[in-house]
């Protein structure tokens, strides 16, 4: 039975972690909490001890099972779980400040650290706020990312917490357990996520502005599905999604061997990148002088056509395509289709703000021979979930 130790902190979506709670107990996890004094002001620690059967902890002295209750938490745990992570609570984590039990839980921890944030919209994008989370990152913290919405202060914008599926299915993710009964369990699941990187000389290069994050999301949800995901990545500053072997590669002829190589032995390809069509034809060897080597222009050649090749070679086997688009969305969409030769196209309208590159939500149809289903805009990783919904059903049907 895996353990998770849940670490409260004082906000008004303070009650979602009983939600969450629920959801990690149903999964078949054993759950103890830790809280903030503030988290009791929202949610009493009698609600939690009802809903766990452990004594809650909200102090590091006077516990009746323990006199060291934030080591026993620590290692009690699989995986540590902060719901809401507040700012406060989040700088304290960057700091490694250990104030109160739960923070102290925190720094003593030692297995994965999963962070749920909320908070004002204002303090999600406070520069020390962004700094915080980034510093986490970097040491291997994982994040379900707040959504954009209307918070409970009155303000539109992103900090409200994920759903509590989102973080229940990333919390189960990162303890191995898969969906009961996915027709993506035991399959190889190959995504390409992010841009690509032509160079022009050693330090200039052609781009475009993918971040790989409907990428790297599809490749978190194909791996919760209890798929093996081989995820070649382009030049992207995203934390490897639990359970993911990443390839990562820089330019276009690199993305095309190592997704030709993967696919050799997967059963379905999303090519999720943004891959470039052209790249530079001769590429300078040393960094170009702007005094006496004028750059008047440059000769461009096409990169191979990953998709289409991919689709050539499937056989029974599946491929998805991406299409982003500024205009005749639909329309472009389906010559794709049919010019690719692929199962779906994943068609999005990157011109407009809730779907463009970046965003932490997306707008998208799929788009089949026959068919076309549209959907609202939803965050990267319910867009994820929805495309591998509709990925398990083509792998069920062998059509």
């Amino acid at each position: 039975m895996p353990n998770v130790t849940l670490v409260v902190n004082g906000g008004i979506a303070a009650y979602k972690a009983c939600e969450v709670l629920r959801g990690l107990q149903k999964a078949g996890c054993d759950v103890r909490v830790t809280m903030t004094e503030d988290a009791t002001r929202f949610v009493g620690e009698a609600t939690f001890r009802a809903l766990t059967h452990h004594e809650v902890v909200t102090s590091l002295y006077g516990n009746a099972s323990t006199d060291i209750p934030h080591i026993e938490l620590a290692d009690f745990a699989d995986l540590v779980l902060v719901v809401p992570a507040t700012g406060n609570f989040v700088a304290k984590m960057a700091l490694g400040i250990a104030d109160d039990a739960a923070s102290t839980t925190l720094l003593a921890a030692h297995s994965t650290v999963l962070v749920a944030p909320a908070m004002n919209v204002n303090m999600w994008r406070n520069p020390a706020t962004q700094q915080n989370v980034r510093t986490l990152l970097s040491r291997g913290v994982e994040f379900v990312m707040p959504d954009s919405g209307e918070l409970a202060c009155g303000y539109v914008g992103e900090g409200k917490l994920a759903s509590v599926e989102d973080i229940v299915s990333r919390a189960l993710a990162l303890l191995g357990l898969a969906t009961e009964g996915s027709p993506l369990t035991g399959k190889h699941v190959l995504v390409t996520a992010g841009p690509t990187h032509e160079a022009i000389d050693p330090v200039r290069y052609i781009a475009n502005a993918s971040t790989g994050k409907m990428g790297f999301a599809i490749a978190r949800e194909a791996a919760r599905r209890g798929a093996r995901v081989t995820l070649v990545a382009g030049p992207c500053e995203l934390p490897t999604p639990a359970g993911v072997d990443r390839v990562d590669v820089v330019s276009a002829w690199q993305m095309h061997d190592a997704a030709l190589s993967s696919f050799y032995d997967a059963d379905v390809a999303i090519c999720a990148a943004a891959v470039a069509d052209y790249t530079p034809a001769e590429p300078a060897d040393h960094k170009l002088k702007k005094a006496h080597e004028h750059l008047d222009s440059i000769r461009l050649v096409e990169t191979a056509d990953i998709l289409a090749e991919l689709s050539a070679a499937k056989g029974a086997r599946k491929v998805v395509g991406f299409a982003a688009e500024t205009h005749d969305l639909m329309a472009n969409a389906q010559a794709k289709l049919a010019r690719k030769g692929c199962d779906m196209i994943v068609a999005n309208d990157v011109s407009r703000a809730d779907s463009t590159f970046g965003s932490d939500t997306d707008r998208v149809a799929f788009v089949y021979a026959d068919h076309v289903e549209q959907l609202d805009t939803l965050p990267l990783a319910s867009v994820a979930s929805e495309l591998l919904d509709r990925v398990g059903a083509l792998l069920e049907a062998g059509t």
